[in-house]
């Protein structure tokens, strides 16, 4: 055998810790380079990238990989590096996901942590090969130091429901599944599980809901929603095992012969009519309510009646953005008083960070009338010829107390030219002040689009829908979210499609609406973060012209979930009314309600104001004639830590690349060094060096990623590629070889110019036809004597083509 010393790691994870660790663990509970994420999407100018993804070298399962609960991380490394070499990695896989043990080893011995007690062992108690811990002494160990009951230990045993075909489950999944089994099994009622839009909390309720079934914990289950999307696309999707186990309570119709029930709220109660009271206090064991943050919670709603009825049942919470009201918050009812705390979150930032959400750029749009305000000439009249107040207009007052029609054609001119500039038919949702206004935006993005809307054939949906309360286009909703549906593009909104709404494949969110509350925003942003890679949806663009942009830099915006205080009474125009699907704003038999908040649209003119929080009526005025203006744009990118990038990106990039290689010589001699290009260059974007972005915008696009590097840190002027190959070809070079391999030269030189450097090393460039007519790839690479001396031609030419 080949001595240890001079074995790679993955001869030592064959050699010695593959059979130290099956000599004890069934292959069922093995798995190998366990994938933990996706890799960080990096947006580089429109080139979307994904970063390195985490993966564990061992992930250990109690019992079998199909209970998803997992006992240990295994870090190997090879003979060269230290036993506790890969210990930090290790710690920091297990620590991501939930796992109490963490070990690292180099083959000659294991080096042990222990998550439950904290203690690391030092060299002198590293573990022999012949030692690796057994999966039942582990559990034997976790099983005291975390407090797992029997019960709990039978619950967490319990294995999920799995097809063929399925996705696994996501470790935050996993993570939230089995934090709410284990306090059910401890013997709590009330808990809150926060996870950012798009990361799936319906399927982690209906593992939720499946494992306590199966496990006959409970009987009978109810999924409850505010909204009728929320309810009609888990059936479909993630609820759809359940199956003849399924019922939708609809239309009063209280059935109870069934297992798992969904319902919306309105259908359990209306006005004071409580059909919730046609089941028994005690008839479901569990309650699920999604999105609870809209109120179900609050004391002073009407919904927490149906939450008391059934206060026997286990209640669990699912939300992104908590929300707190003065008297009882969301938190403290599903933390039952002193535990406060949500049994886990998983955050918008942690899943952009792991590759699972899409990143989004932002694009600040400045008109001249939002800046400056508008204050009317004298004598100034409305397009109904009535006088117009004369008063000071701000950026507040468009669209909900005074209408200037230029502006609207303003926004939807830029959102046209950016889908001209990106995708004609990239999905795009504009959030608008209240019914009013987005009915005027569609018809100024219809007058920008007319090429597009007067293609629409009968029978086919139209570029543009106006998706409102009541709107005669709410029917086209379904295809809008259909990743798999063309049409429409655009969807124009108020509030409709603000949360709840699953649309896996929109690649522009516009705000031309101010969002005050911050849970809502959180919200909104959501409306993109799904990433769909078979659709060419790796992130979104965030196009911006009411300033929401501000609110990145709240620290509410992520990390620890929001909880927004509502304070005195409601002000119409005050976006924090979550709470819109209220009872007493729906019909009786509205069930397909998609509810929205219409910002002032009581009397479906889209006409309101507040006036000290009280509903008033107050005419819009609408003016024409005045000239709007795009007066400066800015664009932001994310960071490595899921913070906006405030300064240009240039300036960052520039920063950062100096960070790494202070001096142009640093950087230089790395770059020559380094044989993979490809490689270097992916660390620099990781590391926040937007290479082609830049390049983007520089003058002149046909230069080689070194001038965009040498130009971005060092200010140093670049060189097209045509003027590096022209300076080889000047040169007396070729000459020293025969004419057949000065020809094979020129036309590796050509093909650099439309490729990377990298692409001039694989050899798959001389099976390309204008090769293949100089001979077969072997025969070109003996005339230059050989493979040797073929590369050593290869770096020649690699050292000219970048001498200083």
């Amino acid at each position: 055998m080949v001595d240890k010393k001079d074995m790679t790691e993955e001869e030592i994870k064959y050699h010695y810790i593959n059979p130290a660790i099956e000599a004890n663990w069934p292959k069922s509970s093995i798995r190998m380079e366990f994938k933990i994420n996706m890799g960080r999407i990096i947006i580089d100018g429109k080139k979307p990238k994904r970063d390195k993804h985490g993966e564990a070298d061992y992930l250990l399962f109690h019992n079998d990989a199909g209970t998803w609960l997992p006992l240990a991380v295994v870090e190997a490394k090879n003979n060269n590096a230290a036993v506790i070499a890969g210990m930090g990695q290790a710690r920091q896989y297990a620590r991501a996901m939930d796992v109490p043990f963490a070990f690292s080893s180099n083959g000659d011995a294991f080096a042990m942590y222990d998550a439950t007690t904290g203690y690391e062992t030092p060299a002198s108690e590293f573990l022999p090969m012949d030692k690796f811990p057994s999966p039942e002494e582990l559990w034997k160990r976790y099983k005291k130091e975390a407090n797992i009951s029997d019960e709990a230990e039978d619950l967490l045993s319990t294995p999920y429901y799995y097809q063929s075909g399925m996705n696994e489950p996501r470790y935050y999944q996993w993570i939230a599944i089995n934090r709410v089994l284990k306090a059910i099994a401890d013997g709590r009622k009330r808990m809150l599980i926060c996870l950012a839009t798009g990361t799936g909390k319906t399927l982690i309720a209906f593992h939720i809901i499946w494992r306590l079934l199966a496990a006959k914990k409970i009987r009978r289950a109810l999924f409850l929603a505010d909204r009728d999307v929320l309810v009609s696309q888990p059936m479909k999707d993630d609820f759809a095992p359940f199956a003849g186990k399924m019922y939708r309570i609809q239309n009063r119709n209280m059935d109870t012969s069934h297992e798992v029930y969904l319902s919306l709220y309105h259908q359990m109660k209306n006005g004071e009519t409580n059909y919730y009271t046609a089941y028994d206090r005690d008839f479901f064991d569990l309650v699920i309510v999604d999105e609870c943050h809209r109120g179900s919670a609050d004391e002073d709603s009407s919904w927490h009646e149906i939450l008391e009825y059934f206060d026997s049942a286990i209640q669990v919470g699912m939300t992104a953005t908590p929300k707190e009201t003065e008297i009882t918050s969301n938190i403290e009812y599903f933390g039952e008083g002193v535990d406060t705390k949500p049994l886990y979150t998983y955050s918008l930032k942690q899943g952009i960070q792991d590759g699972f959400l899409a990143p989004y750029k932002v694009l600040k749009v400045n008109l001249d009338i939002d800046i400056n305000g508008f204050r009317p000439w004298p004598g100034m009249k409305d397009i109904h010829g009535n006088p117009v107040e004369d008063r000071y207009y701000e950026q507040k007052d468009f669209d909900r107390t005074i209408v200037v029609e230029e502006r609207t054609q303003a926004v939807a001119r830029r959102i046209t030219e950016y889908l001209q500039e990106m995708g004609r038919f990239d999905k795009t949702i504009v959030f608008c002040e209240d019914i009013d206004h987005a009915q005027r935006m569609c018809t100024a993005l219809n007058n920008e689009n007319t090429d597009l809307v007067m293609g629409t054939s009968d029978g086919e949906d139209p570029y543009i829908a106006q998706i409102t309360a009541g709107s005669v286009d709410k029917e086209y909703l379904d295809d809008f979210t259909d990743p798999y549906e063309d049409r429409p593009v655009i969807a124009v909104t108020s509030r409709l499609l603000s949360t709840g709404v699953n649309t896996q494949t929109t690649k522009l969110v516009v705000l031309d609406r101010t969002v005050s509350s911050m849970t809502e925003f959180k919200q909104i942003i959501g409306r993109g973060t799904r990433v769909r890679e078979d659709c060419d949806k790796m992130y979104f663009t965030i196009m911006d012209f009411r300033k929401n942009y501000v609110k990145f830099a709240d620290d509410a915006f992520d990390g620890e979930p929001v909880m927004v205080k509502e304070v005195g009474e409601h002000d119409p125009f005050d976006d924090d009314d979550e709470d819109s699907g209220r009872d007493e704003d729906r019909g009786p038999d509205n069930d397909d309600n998609l509810d929205e908040d219409t910002g002032g649209d009581w009397d479906n003119g889209g006409n309101g104001d507040s006036d000290g929080g009280k509903r008033t009526h107050r005419e819009k005025i609408y003016v024409s004639g005045v000239e709007v203006k795009i007066v400066n744009e800015m664009v932001q990118y994310l960071d490595a830590n899921g913070n906006l990038i405030t300064m240009s990106i240039i300036d960052y990039s520039r920063n950062n690349l100096k960070r790494l290689f202070p001096y142009y010589e640093a950087f230089r001699e790395v770059w020559l060094a380094q044989k993979k290009k490809e490689e270097l260059l992916q660390k620099l974007v990781s590391d926040g060096v937007f290479i082609d972005y830049v390049k983007e915008t520089l003058p002149e696009q046909h230069v080689d990623d070194y001038d965009v590097l040498s130009y971005i840190g060092y200010d140093i002027a670049p060189l097209t590629k045509e003027e590096r190959i022209d300076r080889i070809l000047a040169s007396d070079y070729l000459s020293k070889f025969s004419p057949e391999n000065q020809d094979i030269i020129k036309l590796l030189l050509n093909a650099y110019r439309d490729h990377d450097i990298d692409e001039l090393r694989n050899m798959r460039i001389l099976n390309m036809p204008e090769f293949i007519q100089k001979g077969t790839a072997p025969t070109i690479v003996k005339n230059f004597g050989g493979r040797e001396k073929y590369m050593e031609m290869l770096d020649e030419i690699e050292s000219r083509i970048y001498a200083a």
